[in-house]
């Protein structure tokens, strides 16, 4: 054995020792893989509280991801992407986008002195996937979705679109994206009552299932799979107003033209069947701020009016009271998940967290960095470290 191979054999022998004096097993006497199957049926706040090496398990790659509250923020007319991480109660930020093609979006217009020019995005299989967005010029911002995986903290493009847009109507059922009329670099009747969804269950590569083995070839296979498929279309372009969501509930969607409580027409689109019909009288009359799905069953609208919290009753077609808060007036954007109401108030000022799972609901408030304001919220699975 030479000098080389004797010291490279002694470096090797040195990282192992130090390795065993510095590992600090999850559970003494227990294999890590079997204390791990005990620790994942423990709630993570719980892990986080006791140990370091508890703490590092419940970020890595193996154990259950819990949810975390995903925001698009604003400062200086700079948008930040951004992760609150409910265990630590602390904000992470995302990493940047591809800088090529570079994202640049317009949110501070003076013609729009008193609102922000709005950012599409939303939510699918676990992705954060940003769908429209204005650019200098008042053009579409984005020609291609920008998707963020937060389990591998990466970000990719998804495909074309054939007519970007923006001020359209976007939202997601299953696994599936769907937008719906909006206004290109200018207003075309054709874009303005098009309808085109993307699914991501025929596209859904490592870079979505996270499962590591797959080869780079696999994974271009599988993006050449991507596409926009047309869909039946609007019967006018009164939907390209305003940025709306298409709310995913019981395998249809459901939007309004309008936001607010003003006079607004109501339509939904059956998945299934590829049709659109009316919306019932009494979901469109009670739909007077923004509205959110919990795991596509059960919808809540926030009256951001009267800043109270409602629940839709499909069987009587109304809209039913769940409680009045004071920060819900002006309510800019809802999600729903696990359990949970989140909102964003007036101004983007701060979030508002109801737990509507409990017979009395519960309110927390997130604090949002300082300086910054919120333009949107998704809730995801929590962020890798």
């Amino acid at each position: 054995m030479n000098n080389s191979t004797t010291a490279c054999a002694a470096v090797n022998r040195r990282k192992i020792l130090h390795h065993r004096r510095h590992h600090q097993s999850l559970i003494p006497g227990l294999p890590d893989d079997v204390a791990q199957i005990c620790l994942n049926q423990v709630h993570p706040s719980t892990l986080f509280s006791v140990c370091h090496s508890w703490r590092k398990l419940i970020y890595s790659p193996s154990f259950p991801p819990f949810s975390s509250l995903y925001a698009l923020l604003l400062s200086t007319n700079q948008v930040e992407f951004a992760c609150f991480d409910p265990i630590s109660s602390k904000w992470h930020l995302l990493p940047p986008p591809p800088p090529d093609p570079p994202l640049r979006i317009l949110v501070k217009h003076p013609s729009f002195i008193s609102r922000n020019l709005p950012i599409q995005s939303v939510t699918v299989s676990g992705n954060l996937i940003l769908l429209a967005a204005t650019a200098d010029q008042f053009l579409p911002a984005i020609s291609r979705p920008l998707i963020f995986n937060p389990t591998v903290k990466k970000w990719t493009h998804g495909p074309r679109l054939n007519a970007p847009r923006r001020w359209c109507a976007a939202g997601a059922l299953g696994n599936s994206v769907y937008v719906a009329s909006g206004v290109g670099s200018h207003y075309n009747l054709d874009v303005a009552r098009s309808v085109i969804k993307w699914d991501l269950d025929n596209s859904s590569g490592p870079e979505f299932d996270n499962r590591a083995h797959y080869s780079a070839r696999y994974r271009n296979e599988r993006k050449r799979k991507w596409k926009w498929e047309e869909m039946s279309g609007l019967k006018d372009g009164k939907f390209s107003r305003e940025a709306i969501e298409a709310v995913g509930w019981k395998g249809k969607l459901c939007m309004v033209n309008v936001k607010g409580d003003a006079a607004k027409q109501g339509i939904i689109y059956n998945i299934e069947m590829d049709t659109w019909h009316d919306m019932p009288e009494g979901m469109l009359s009670g739909w007077r701020g923004p509205v959110a799905a919990m795991a596509e069953e059960i919808l809540y609208m926030v009256d951001e009016s009267k800043g109270v919290l409602r629940r839709y009753d499909e069987e009587r077609d109304v809209w039913v009271e769940i409680l009045e808060y004071e920060m819900l007036k002006g309510a800019e954007h809802v999600v729903a998940d696990g359990g949970r109401v989140c909102v964003v108030g007036g101004g983007g000022s701060g979030i508002v967290v109801v737990d509507v799972a409990v017979e009395t609901p519960r309110l927390v408030v997130v604090e949002i960095p300082v300086g910054f304001q919120v333009l949107n919220i998704h809730v995801l699975p929590r962020m890798s470290q």
